[in-house]
């Protein structure tokens, strides 16, 4: 197809502000599927066809970016061809928005009707206007009861001339839209009954993409995907010339010499599918196959005259931790691959694809230091490790900090919470006690009782924040916070204010030894078996304590009252993947199998602990 008859759009947001619903309504309303298929392919807590990750369905968020296209056509009723570009919204997982805006010739940014702009809003609108791309605003959930779209938009108005947006880009144009309901219109005193409105935007405003046909082939990985039968695949927009199956292609990117291989196969995005194509020209997005090795930021050019396009700039990750073998007692019992050598391999292979994350050799062998952009980054990254098979131990999360000027700069996060007013004083002092500055304070647009309150906190200081704030509010606080800048060290930010109780023993926790504990604290574990040095529970002091939770009730022939077979032990706090990561301490590893999450204590003889801390 003519490069003048393609868009190239990308879908940008704040988490949860209706992007990856908005694709899947206009994939219904697009005509190129009968309803019935898409329903089989809908799934997860929301039935959501794009988020087809299991990850992705069972927490009800947008991880990885994909493609697809729409059939649409112009003002002239000329066929076009629309790419879809749906991105992530968790400022998490922004290296996935990076490395897919460079394929985009546009932006569909999303905003909701009541929140307005939330801090990853300002991230990927940031760094679509650093590609130069023109953002067409959509402002979703219009029909809300508690909707301020008038608002919102001047609010995302603000944002872009805060950000520093020239004329033709303040100029932006405006859709008001449900995407749940399957409705837009630039007029909210006329409603569509369709999403006719947007992607006659997309045609209008988002330019044809800017090609070169008659130059040689320039091509730049953006993506990769990965298949059993034909190793990696290389997906990407062809920018000059054209690409053709069967013919051989130079590839550019680590090695400084180019080296030959032949595209085997090649193909398009066509609605949810890939299409075989003998030949694909410059404008359009393809997967090619063949190349393997193939890596992100790679170029494919023509052999007679290579050339490397500029590489993906990425942002530098924030957080780092230590991945090593897991040397616990119970090792090798749950796992399929528990050997450093595997853990490497595996860690080797996400790094293909997963261009925020960066591994580099521990201080041991068994030892890996893995940098990420935050917790729940490295939150999938361990799910997925676990679901796979592996066994595997972390330490506690360490912002990674640069020298400037001779002076130690750490990350700086910008936090945003929406708190009821009776409630504020409990964040304030939460939030004050994390070396956390407030930026502004005022009352929630359209939330009467609501205050909004914005800071920079240290990146370290959002480490075990999110429970402590859920507790602290009653769960009625809303907060999100995204990368702002590096600033001077803060000083030192307390974090768990009780001790843990370990086990002295390895067997299996019993009631009665949990009975006879009650008045220390709460637990983490039940009739499962345990081993010396794991935590069991929380102290509801600052001392940490040794305890025996596999003692049993001797058995003898004197009769026991019948309240003696009522334990009072009080509910299990079980404990989530990245809640654990937020819970230890430094002296403490989170150990990661398929079949359970152990919190555990770096020594785990309480005599080698005690040691230790004389040394200290």
């Amino acid at each position: 197809m003519d490069a003048k008859h393609i868009r190239n759009v990308a879908v940008i947001a704040h988490v949860d502000h209706g992007k990856t619903t908005l694709v899947d309504r206009l994939l219904y309303q697009s005509g190129m599927f009968r309803h019935e298929d898409l329903d089989r392919m809908a799934g997860g807590q929301h039935g959501l066809i794009m988020d087809s990750n299991p990850l992705e369905r069972e927490r009800g968020i947008t991880i990885f970016s994909k493609n697809c296209s729409i059939g649409y056509h112009d003002a002239d009723g000329a066929p076009i061809k629309i790419n879809i570009i749906d991105t992530p919204g968790h400022a998490d997982f922004g290296g996935e928005v990076e490395r897919v805006l460079s394929m985009a010739d546009g932006a569909l940014l999303l905003v909701d009707a009541f929140e307005g702009p939330m801090p990853q809003t300002r991230f990927v609108l940031q760094k679509a206007l650093g590609y130069g791309l023109q953002p067409i605003l959509l402002v979703n959930k219009a029909d809300r009861s508690d909707a301020r779209p008038h608002v919102v938009l001047d609010e995302v108005f603000d944002l872009l001339v805060d950000l520093g947006a020239n004329d033709s880009t303040l100029d932006f144009p405006v859709i008001y839209a449900s995407a749940k309901e399957g409705w837009a219109t630039t007029d909210l005193d006329h409603r569509t009954d369709s999403l006719r409105p947007v992607l006659d935007a997309i045609v209008s405003h988002v330019p044809p993409p800017e090609v070169h046909p008659n130059e040689p082939l320039r091509m730049l990985v953006t993506t990769l995907d990965y298949s059993e039968y034909v190793g990696r695949i290389a997906i990407g927009r062809v920018t000059a010339g054209e690409i053709q199956s069967g013919k051989e292609v130079a590839v550019m990117g680590r090695n400084v010499i180019p080296y030959r291989r032949r595209v085997s196969e090649l193909f398009t995005f066509e609605g949810l599918d890939r299409q075989k194509q003998e030949s694909v020209k410059a404008g359009d997005l393809c997967a090619v196959v063949g190349l393997d090795p193939i890596y992100i930021g790679d170029t494919l050019c023509d052999p007679e005259d290579p050339g490397a396009l500029e590489s993906i700039p990425v942002d530098e990750p924030t957080l780092h931790m230590n991945f090593r073998v897991n040397d616990g007692p119970f090792a090798a019992r749950e796992g399929k691959y528990v050997t450093s050598r595997q853990i490497k391999e595996r860690l080797e292979k996400e790094l293909l694809s997963n261009v925020a994350l960066r591994v580099v050799p521990g201080k041991t062998t068994d030892e890996f230091q893995v940098s990420g952009r935050g917790l729940m980054h490295f939150g999938i990254l361990l799910e997925n490790l676990r679901r796979e098979g592996y066994e595997i131990t972390v330490g506690k999360p360490r912002v990674v900090t640069k020298e400037i000027d001779g002076k130690i700069q750490e990350p700086m996060e910008l936090l945003v919470v929406d708190v009821p007013v009776n409630i504020q004083s409990a964040v304030m002092s939460l939030i004050g006690n994390r070396r956390a500055e407030i930026v502004r304070i005022d009352g929630k647009p359209g939330a009467s009782g609501f205050v909004h309150l914005e800071f920079t906190i240290p990146a370290r200081g959002l480490v075990g924040l999110r429970g402590r704030m859920m507790t602290a509010t009653q769960g009625q606080a809303i907060m999100h916070h995204s990368f702002s800048h590096y600033g001077p060290w803060r000083g030192d930010i307390p974090h768990r204010t009780s001790g843990v109780m370990t086990a002295t023993e390895m067997g299996r926790v019993t009631a009665y030894s949990l009975d006879n504990l009650l008045d220390r604290g709460f637990f983490f574990v039940a009739r499962e078996e345990v081993y010396e040095g794991q935590i069991v529970g929380e102290h509801n002091r600052e001392n940490d304590i040794p305890v025996n939770v596999v003692r049993a009730k001797k058995q003898t022939n004197i009769r026991t009252h019948a309240k003696d077979d009522a334990s009072g032990v009080r509910p299990v706090r079980r404990m989530t993947l990245e809640g654990a990561l937020e819970y230890i301490a430094e002296d403490e590893l989170v150990e990661i199998t398929p079949a359970a999450i152990r919190m555990r204590k770096r020594l785990l003889k309480a005599a080698e602990r005690k040691r230790e801390s004389r040394k200290g």
